[in-house]
């Protein structure tokens, strides 16, 4: 009389990942994805260094630099919109790979831009593989990170695009004085081509892409890495207690906008929206201003510098603070000291040099800290299923505000409007960003009430 063969051993995928401690695997992940925000972060601000040298070369008028600044900031809201869908179909670790090499390819064809035209053109296709990347770069690290380490993880990767702004704003100028504009242009592009060589090699997928490539599959084929001493018979399931289905862009775009998703996928637009408007604003028109106000050049730039600097100390004490004790109540605080600072922010103007660098620096703790903070609150507000494109709509309508804010900045500075009131104005917009994060936290709990 025979008997059946007992039922292999089953475990959960996310119940696996939450209980193995931070190990060597972890770290490679951090490190392989630190490096595409790093490169990201340096491209993005690299331009602001090469576009007034390339105008002086080529003998254009400084209005031509608004074009070539904002190309890759458009580019970089396509990738966002267009490209994060795409993850769910071809896979994260495939959409970075792709995007990657975007980067690359684009930036060292920039170096061979014979006009203006040629180079806002080839600056947008760059831009738009810095927008394809950071979604599913934010996913990938999300998926493998234990829940209580998830924000502080995705902090971390975030904080790597800031040291990019950081080194950019550091080395530039040398380096583009000793190797030259192209040069600099070449350099950027040959980084992301070897650092795709190295994720091929390394990054693995994400777990929840692999468990929809096929109905049931065992454990080694997931993530034998992550847990080894799971025994490789073992099948292991979605969150549901089965694979994930897979689904196209357009029904994941849905889902974002149905009557479960779209009071919360609202409220994080605004918060991004807000965020990345005074960010951007207070980017581009610190240096101005202060100079306006009696501040020297040195010391306005050295403040610019203080700003992301502050948002990378801050990732280390704002992630591991949302882990423990939650994402909406921190960002809320957040924000709503970000306002305050920004409240007075002008009056360091004329309080002296050691004044104005130190309120930039704590400045940039809230509004570059807070940006990064709304990522990690991203990257836990949406399931697998739909994150990398919550995560890169929510950055891509967001640029609406880094795209429209410096623009209004510039029009009320030109009409006289003082530094004291804009900054007022910009720390009431962060007030309304902390509003929207608590109605946020609240409506998420809802959600997941029984």
């Amino acid at each position: 009389m025979s008997t059946a063969n007992p039922a292999p051993p089953q475990v959960v995928l996310d119940d696996v990942i939450d209980r193995r401690k931070v190990g060597r695997f972890h770290l490679l992940v951090l490190a392989l994805t630190g490096s595409v925000m790093f490169l990201d972060g340096l491209d993005t601000q690299v331009i602001a260094f090469i576009a007034p040298v390339v105008a002086r070369e080529w003998g254009l008028p400084v209005a031509a630099l608004g074009p070539i600044f904002s190309a890759s900031i458009v580019g970089l809201m396509i990738g966002y919109l267009a490209l994060s869908p795409l993850a769910n179909r071809f896979g994260q670790r495939n959409v970075v790979l792709a995007s990657t090499a975007m980067i690359g390819v684009f930036s060292i064809a920039s170096a061979f831009a014979a006009d203006d035209v040629q180079l806002i053109l080839l600056r947008l296709a760059t831009g738009i593989g810095l927008g394809g990347a950071i979604p599913s770069t934010i996913a990938i690290v999300s998926e493998y990170a234990p829940a209580r380490r998830r924000s502080s993880f995705v902090m971390g990767i975030y904080a790597c695009y800031a040291f990019g702004f950081v080194v950019a704003s550091l080395l530039s100028g040398p380096i583009t004085r000793a190797i030259g504009w192209r040069g600099m242009f070449v350099l950027c592009g040959v980084l992301p081509l070897i650092a795709v060589i190295a994720l091929a090699l390394l990054l693995p997928e994400s777990p929840s892409r692999l468990l929809r490539s096929e109905a049931t599959i065992r454990f080694a084929q997931v993530c034998r890495r992550v847990a080894p001493e799971v025994d490789p018979g073992t099948v292991v399931l979605g969150p549901e207690g089965r694979a994930a289905r897979a689904v196209s862009a357009r029904s994941v775009l849905t889902e974002l906008l149905q009557r479960r998703w779209i009071a919360r996928t609202l409220l994080l637009w605004l918060a991004f929206i807000v965020n990345l408007g005074v960010f951007y604003a207070v980017l581009s028109w610190l240096p101005t201003i202060a100079v306006q106000s009696g501040t020297s050049a040195g010391v306005a730039a050295g403040g610019t510098a203080l700003l992301m600097v502050g948002g990378i100390i801050a990732a280390a004490i704002i992630g591991p603070a949302m882990d423990r004790r939650g994402p909406f109540t921190v960002l809320a605080i957040v924000y709503l000291l970000g306002s305050v600072l920004l409240l007075g922010f002008a009056l360091a103007f004329s309080a002296g040099s050691s004044a104005f660098l130190i309120s930039a620096f704590l400045v940039g703790t809230c509004v570059a800290g807070g940006q990064m903070s709304v990522i990690a609150l991203s990257a836990q507000l949406y399931p697998n299923l739909i994150r990398s494109t919550g995560v890169g709509w929510a950055l891509g309508v967001g640029r609406i505000g880094g795209i429209v804010a410096p623009l209004v900045v510039g029009l009320a500075i030109g009409v006289g409007v003082s530094a004291q009131t804009v900054f007022t104005v910009m720390g009431l917009a962060m007030a309304v960003a902390g509003v929207a994060v608590v109605l946020l936290g609240r409506a998420h709990r809802r959600a997941l009430a029984p």
